[in-house]
């Protein structure tokens, strides 16, 4: 697919919101999508503070995600993900979550990241970012965050078990290792150039008392 820019989202991006809350919409009603519905109003909100990335073709909207932070900013979800159906199998959904992912540690960098998904394709995405699967007493116990379940069409299953489990797998990322791995990383690679510099001027140094032995013999 050319021509789609996937964006963090701002208030020049409201006039989407309807085409977004139609798209989350038609996807809740699919048996196995395990999709909350949300309203215009919602959507308008992740948007207006900017909380929110949305993929654009032109004027229409290819696909969108949003986060939200919950328990004091320890965790923060990446909810709502949504592809347009003729724009999938193109790869926008990896490319929307892996900016999501960006937004998130922008905004939150010491917060867990987590997600709930029904779709397999999902969560080989959230593996691939980083993402492990976990039970549901590792989420947040913000009541707030599990109302948003009230919803999707299999809320009766996650009620029954007193939020210990439902269809969904539930997927974390701590991002406090990973901001500690990235600052190791980049430790190791300002390690790397510096000893690359060592090296060549020890080299420099090797080869020109080489060649001046040479021409000067004892």
């Amino acid at each position: 697919m050319k021509n789609i820019k996937i964006i963090f989202c701002n208030k020049k991006h409201l006039e989407y919101a309807g085409q977004i809350n139609h798209m989350i919409d038609m996807a809740s009603k699919n048996k196995g999508t395990g999709i909350a519905k949300r309203t215009t109003k919602y959507i308008k909100s992740k948007i207006e503070n900017e909380k929110a990335v949305i993929a654009l073709s032109n004027k229409i909207v290819a696909g969108f995600c949003y986060i939200e932070s919950w328990q004091g900013k320890e965790f923060v979800a990446n909810s709502g993900l949504i592809v347009s159906p003729e724009f999938r199998k193109a790869g926008i959904a990896k490319k929307i979550k892996a900016k999501a992912l960006e937004l998130s540690k922008i905004k939150f960098p010491y917060a867990k990241i987590f997600g709930l998904t029904t779709s397999l394709a999902v969560m080989k995405i959230n593996s691939e970012l980083g993402y492990k699967p976990v039970t549901y007493t590792e989420l947040t116990s913000d009541n707030e965050f599990w109302k948003g379940c009230e919803t999707c069409q299999y809320f009766d299953i996650l009620k029954r078990t007193y939020r210990k489990q439902c269809l969904c797998t539930a997927m974390l990322m701590d991002n406090k290792i990973s901001v500690n791995e990235d600052s190791k990383k980049s430790k190791f690679k300002k390690g790397l150039k510096v000893y690359g510099r060592w090296l060549r001027y020890k080299r420099f140094v090797l080869l020109k008392s080489s060649v001046t032995r040479r021409r000067y013999p004892k």
